[in-house]
C-alpha cells in the first residue's frame, strides 16, 4: 500500500528556511552520519513508505546494494511511481539520488524506469542522479542467463529458488568470480570494454549452449548508453566522502530486498545476492562504520513471504487468504501473489541482533482490524524441545514448531487514528508486545514509527483518513517536582530525543530543556553495550543514554561523552579522551 505525500515545494518560513526540512546537526569529527531503512523480514514490508516519509526531508538518498529486483511504490498528489532501480528519493526535486558501487545496474532498465515515471510527471531527474563509477552493469545475457538457471534448478532438484529473472545473481557472479564489467569500464577504452563484453559472453554460452547474444548489436546500444549516463557519474568514494565531511547534510539510505534475504543471513539459498543488511550500506557506499547513525527496521504487522523457501508462521488457510486479499499482497516487481502469516518475532529477534535497530516502523496494521484474534509467533521449538536460535539450516527450519501467543483483536477501524491515543487499547497492546519481545523500544532512544498508513498530521492536513501514519515516541517518566509537567509539555516527557515541531521539522531536545533525569525512573538499556542498569547518564553531545561501563570524560572541558561523540588520543602520556566540541581544536 502506498502513502500519498505532498508536494516538495513548500512554502518557506520565518528567516526564509523552507519548512519540513530537519534541523540538521554540525558534522563533528568523524563527519555525519547516514540514516539507513532496511526491511526486517523477507520484503515487502513497506520500506518505500517511510523511505518516501524521510525522503521529504533529506538532502541525499542512496541506494547501496541490489538491483531492479527491488520494487518501492509512492504516490505523490494522486500518482503512483514505481520505483526498481531508481531510488524512490528521486521525486525530491530538493536532493540528489546516489546509486553506490553496492548496486548493480541494467542501463536499459534504469531509462525505461525513468521514462515510465516521466510520463506521470517526474521531471529533471538526469540532473539529481549520480552512479557511482564502481557499479557493476546487468548485461541482457545476464537475465537471459537467470532464466535459464531457474529451468535447470526446476529440472535438477524439482524446485528453483524463485528470483526476479532480472540478472542479478549472475551479475553478482560476475563480479565474485572477477569478470564483471563497471560502468568505470563502459566510459573508458570501449575497445578494451568491447573484448571483455564479448568473453564474458563467450564464456555464457560455453555453459548454456542455447544462450544467443547479438554481441554486436548489444555493443551499439551500451555505446550509446555511455553516453547518456557520463554526465551523471562519479567516483562514488569521493562523492560520499565529501557529503559526510563537507557541509552538515541529511543523507538517507534506502535498503532493498531484506534482512531474511540477506546473501550471508538470510534463508540461503532462497535469498537476493547481495548484503541487504547494515553491512551493506558501508561495503555499497564506500564509508566507514562509524558514519552509519540511526537504523530504521520496517515491519509488516504480520508476514508476507514471495516464492518458495521456509516460513515457520505461514498461513495456508482462510486466514492467509484473508491477510492476501486486504493486504492487496502481490509484488511490485514480480506481480506474484505473496504468502502471508502471522507476525514472526523470531526472525525480528534475529534481523535486529544483526542490524541494531535505532527503531522499528510497523507498518499495515489496519489489515488486523477484521481479526477476532491475532496470533504471534514467539519461538519455535524441534524435535519438542524450545530452541534459543534462528536456524541457518533451511531442512531444520522447515521442521520447526512455532510457538504462538494469541491475542485479542480489537475489530475497530484503525486508518482514521492518527495518534497513538487513537489506537484502540488492543492495538496498543499488540504493539507493544511487539516493543517488547523485539526489544527495540526499550533499548534505544530514538524517533519510534508505530501505526498502520499515516504520518504527521502538521505534514499531512488535508490527506484521506486512510493515507497517514500514527508516530509514537517511547514513553520517558517525566522528573517528579515542581515545573515539571510545564518542562514536558509538548514533548511528551521526552529527553534527548528527535521530536517533530509544529513546522514539521525535525528538532532534537535536550535534557535540560525536558527536565528528565535519566538516572531516575524505570530501567533502561545502554544504548552502545545494552546493559540494563538502573543508574544512567546522558551524553553531553548526542543526548545517548549510557551505563557507568561506557561513560567517557572530556579531560579538556570535563563533559561528559558517549564512545562515539569521544576521540582518543593515544600519547606518550597514556590515552587521552577528548568530547568531539574539543577534539576540533587539538592540534
Amino acid at each position: 500500500m502506498s502513502v500519498p505525500r505532498p508536494s516538495n515545494d513548500r512554502p518557506s518560513g520565518p528567516g526564509g528556511v523552507k519548512r519540513g526540512r530537519p534541523q540538521q546537526e554540525a558534522a563533528g569529527p568523524g563527519g555525519s552520519r547516514v540514516t539507513v531503512v532496511l526491511g526486517a523480514q523477507w520484503g515487502d514490508e513497506g520500506k518505500g513508505k517511510v523511505v518516501d516519509l524521510l525522503a521529504t526531508d533529506a538532502d541525499i538518498i542512496c541506494r547501496c546494494q541490489g538491483g531492479n529486483n527491488a520494487g518501492h511504490t509512492v504516490v505523490v498528489e494522486g500518482k503512483e511511481y514505481d520505483f526498481h532501480l531508481l531510488p524512490s528519493g528521486i521525486i525530491n526535486t530538493k536532493a540528489i539520488s546516489f546509486i553506490g558501487n553496492g548496486v548493480v545496474i541494467h542501463l536499459p532498465g534504469l531509462f525505461e524506469e525513468a521514462e515510465k515515471n516521466e510520463k506521470k510527471g517526474l521531471k529533471d531527474w538526469e540532473k539529481r542522479l549520480i552512479i557511482s563509477d564502481r557499479a557493476h552493469i546487468v548485461f541482457d545475457f545476464h537475465q537471459a542467463v537467470d532464466g535459464l538457471q531457474e529451468v535447470q534448478r526446476q529440472a535438477q532438484e524439482g524446485k528453483n529458488i524463485g528470483t526476479t529473472k532480472k540478472g542479478i545473481g549472475p551479475t553478482y557472479s560476475s563480479k565474485a568470480a572477477r569478470t564483471g564489467l563497471r560502468i568505470c569500464d563502459l566510459l573508458s577504452d570501449f575497445d578494451e570494454f568491447s573484448t571483455r563484453f564479448k568473453n564474458l559472453a563467450h564464456q555464457y554460452q560455453s555453459m548454456f549452449p542455447t544462450l544467443e547474444v547479438d554481441i554486436e548489436a548489444q555493443l551499439k546500444k551500451l555505446k550509446g548508453y555511455a553516453e547518456r549516463i557520463r554526465p551523471m557519474v562519479r567516483d562514488g568514494v569521493y562523492f560520499m566522502y565529501d557529503a559526510l565531511h563537507g557541509s552538515p547534510k541529511k543523507i538517507l539510505v534506502e535498503g532493498a530486498n531484506a534482512a531474511l534475504l540477506d546473501i550471508d543471513f538470510g534463508t540461503y539459498p532462497f535469498v537476493t545476492s547481495s548484503n541487504c543488511t547494515v553491512g551493506g550500506v558501508c561495503t555499497g557506499l564506500g564509508i566507514p562504520p562509524q558514519n552509519v547513525g540511526d537504523v530504521f527496521g520496517v515491519v509488516k504487522a504480520y508476514t508476507t513471504r514471495v516464492g518458495i523457501g521456509a516460513f515457520p508462521t505461514e498461513q495456508i488457510n482462510e486466514i492467509g487468504d484473508l491477510l492476501q486479499n486486504r493486504g492487496h499482497e502481490w509484488g511490485v516487481t514480480t506481480g506474484r501473489k505473496r504468502r502471508c502469516g502471522w507476525l514472526d518475532l523470531v526472525i525480528l529477534r534475529f534481523a535486529h541482533m544483526i542490524n541494531g535497530f535505532t527503531a522499528l516502523a510497523l507498518t499495515k496494521l489496519d489489515i488486523l482490524d477484521a481479526l477476532d484474534e491475532i496470533k504471534i509467533g514467539v519461538s519455535y521449538k524441534l524435535n519438542g524441545r524450545r530452541i534459543p536460535y534462528f536456524p541457518a539450516n533451511q531442512e531444520i527450519l522447515q521442521k520447526v514448531e512455532v510457538e504462538y501467543e494469541t491475542m485479542p483483536g480489537w475489530k475497530a477501524d484503525t486508518t482514521g487514528a492518527r495518534k497513538w491515543e487513537e489506537l484502540p487499547a488492543k492495538a496498543q497492546n499488540y504493539i507493544r508486545f511487539v516493543e517488547n519481545h523485539v526489544g527495540v523500544a526499550e533499548k534505544t532512544k530514538q524517533l519510534l514509527f508505530q501505526g498502520a498508513q499515516a504520518c504527521m498530521d502538521h505534514m499531512w492536513d488535508g490527506s484521506p483518513a486512510g493515507n497517514r501514519a500514527v508516530l509514537r515516541l517511547p514513553e520517558e517518566p517525566p522528573k517528579p517536582g515542581p515545573g515539571a509537567g510545564a518542562a514536558t509539555a509538548g514533548t511528551g516527557g521526552l529527553s534527548g530525543q528527535m521530536v517533530i515541531g509544529q513546522d514539521g521539522r525535525l528538532l532534537r531536545k535536550g535534557l535540560q530543556a525536558t527536565g528528565t533525569d535519566p538516572s531516575v525512573g524505570a530501567s533502561k538499556a545502554c544504548s552502545f553495550c545494552v546493559r540494563t542498569l538502573d543508574r544512567k547518564e546522558a551524553c553531553g553531545q548526542c543526548d545517548r543514554y549510557m551505563c557507568q561501563n561506557c561513560v567517557k570524560t572530556c579531560i579538556s572541558c570535563s563533559t561528559t561523552t558517549c564512545p562515539l561523540c569521544s576521540a582518543a588520543d593515544n600519547g606518550d602520556v597514556g590515552e587521552k579522551i577528548l568530547c568531539s566540541g574539543c577534539a576540533m581544536f587539538e592540534a
